[in-house]
C-alpha cells in the first residue's frame, strides 16, 4: 500500500537567491494549495506568496511543542486528501526543525527531504571558522541553561529570538568561577541587507538595542568561545586531583578496582544516614547546628561528595586501563536516563509514576536482550566466529 507522501525542501537562510535548483523544480511543479509553509515571519517565506502557512497554530497554541503536533497533524492531513503535498521550511530541514524530526517517525506517511542550505553554513563563512576544527557545540537557546555545564569548547546558541532568552542565556553562566568573562559574538539576520555581526560582552547580552542596535529575533544567534562554567570547572578540578593522587600519593597508587570496592558500600551507607538525618527538619529548611551535630544540609553535602570522589577515583582507574573515562561514564547516564525517560524526552503520554515504573522495567529488559545480542552476534548481527 503506498502512503501519502510528504516531501520537505527547505527555503534557506535568506530569500529566494539561495534555493537550490532541485528545490525551486519542486515548488515550481507543485499547485501553490499544496505547498505549506511552516512561518511567514522569515524572509525565506516570500518565495511563496501564495501557500497557506501555519502562522495560526503559533497564535494559537500554548506551547512549542502544541505547535509541533498541531503542525504534524496538519501537513499529515492534507497528505491523505491529496496523496501528496510539500512542506516548506526556512534554512534547512535537517537543522533545527522539530516538525521534521517528528515526520520522519510517524508511521502515517512517507517522507522525503530535499537537502537546503542553512544559517550554520552562512555561520562558519561568516566567523571564517571550521567547526569541526574548533569543536563548536551547537545548542538551542531555549536549553543553554541545562546543556552549559560543561561548555570547554566553543558553542552556537541558535534561537536566540529575545531579550528573555539572551537573559537566561547570561543568568546561565556564574561567571565569578571563569578566569575571564567571555566576549560574545551576536550574528543577526545573516544573508540579509541588514545583516549585523557585532561583538559584545556577556554583561550586556541582554542589553543589545541599547548597545549596539539590534533587536533579537528568531534570526539572531551568539557564537560563544569556549569556556567553563561552574560545574563543569568543579569537575575537571577534581579528575586532575585525582591524577596528581594516583601520581603523588602511595596509598592511592596502591588501589585496584577490587581494593576500592568496599569504600563505595561504605560511602552510599554514610550517605542513606545522612539522608536520614534531614528527617524532622520542616520543608527541609535547616541552619546550623542540631543537637551539637553538624548541620544535616552539611553533612548530606559532605557525604554526596565522599560519595562522588569513588566515582571519579573509578573512572580515573579506567582511563588509565583505556576502558572509558569519566565523561564517558556522564555521557551513558545521559543516553540512558532519555532512553527510560520517553514520557519526558519522547512523545508518550503516561499516567502516573506507576506506568513511569513499567516502563523502565521494560525498557530496561529490551536493553538487556540488545546487549545480549550484540554480544552473541557481535555489533553487525553477523557471527563473530564459526565454531568446529
Amino acid at each position: 500500500m503506498n502512503l501519502p507522501r510528504i516531501t520537505v525542501v527547505g527555503l534557506g537562510p535568506a530569500d529566494a537567491n539561495l534555493l537550490t535548483g532541485a528545490t525551486r523544480q519542486i515548488l515550481d511543479s507543485t499547485p501553490p494549495d499544496r505547498i505549506f509553509l511552516r512561518t511567514r515571519i522569515h524572509p525565506a517565506g516570500s518565495v511563496l506568496p501564495n501557500s497557506p502557512s501555519f502562522d495560526d497554530i503559533y497564535e494559537r497554541e500554548p506551547t512549542f511543542d502544541d505547535v509541533y503536533r498541531s503542525i504534524v497533524e496538519s501537513l499529515v492531513g492534507a497528505a491523505v486528501e491529496y496523496g501528496a503535498v510539500v512542506y516548506a521550511v526556512p534554512g534547512s530541514p535537517v537543522v533545527a526543525e522539530r516538525t521534521v524530526e517528528m515526520l520522519l517517525t510517524d508511521v502515517r506517511v512517507e517522507v522525503a527531504i530535499e537537502p537546503a542550505l542553512s544559517f550554520l553554513d552562512l555561520t562558519w563563512a561568516r566567523l571564517r571558522i571550521d567547526p569541526f576544527t574548533f569543536g563548536v557545540r551547537v545548542i538551542d537557546g531555549h536549553r543553554f541553561a541545562e546543556e552549559s555545564a560543561a561548555l570547554s569548547t566553543a558553542s552556537l546558541v541558535a534561537q536566540c529570538h529575545s531579550s528573555d532568552v539572551l537573559s537566561d542565556i547570561k543568568l546561565a553562566i556564574d561567571t565569578a568561577m571563569l578566569d575571564e568573562v567571555p566576549i560574545v559574538t551576536v550574528l543577526h539576520h545573516l544573508g540579509l541587507s541588514d545583516e549585523r555581526i557585532v561583538v559584545v560582552s556577556w554583561d550586556d547580552l541582554d542589553r543589545l538595542a541599547t548597545t549596539v542596535g539590534i533587536e533579537a529575533d528568531h534570526l539572531t544567534s551568539l557564537f560563544i568561545p569556549a569556556l567553563v562554567s561552574s560545574t563543569g570547572r568543579s569537575v575537571v578540578r577534581l579528575e586532575e586531583q585525582m591524577r596528581a593522587l594516583r601520581a603523588g600519593c602511595p596509598w592511592d597508587r596502591e588501589q585496584t578496582h577490587a581494593s576500592l570496592a568496599r569504600y563505595a558500600t561504605e560511602e552510599a551507607q554514610e550517605l542513606v544516614d545522612a539522608i536520614a538525618a534531614l528527617d524532622g527538619e520542616v520543608d527541609g529548611e535547616v541552619d546550623g547546628e542540631v543537637d551539637g551535630e553538624v548541620d544535616p544540609v552539611d553533612h548530606l553535602q559532605e557525604e554526596l561528595g565522599d560519595l562522588l570522589f569513588q566515582v571519579v577515583f573509578h573512572a580515573c582507574l579506567a582511563t588509565e586501563q583505556g576502558w572509558f573515562t569519566f565523561a564517558d561514564v556522564a555521557t551513558t547516564l545521559h543516553a540512558k536516563m532519555e532512553r527510560r525517560h520517553p514520557h519526558v524526552f519522547g512523545d508518550l503520554e503516561v499516567a502516573d509514576a506507576a506506568e513511569v515504573a513499567r516502563n523502565w522495567e521494560r525498557i530496561k529488559a529490551e536493553e538487556r536482550t540488545a546487549a545480549k545480542t550484540r554480544r552473541v552476534r557481535g555489533p553487525d548481527g553477523a557471527q563473530p566466529f564459526a565454531r568446529n
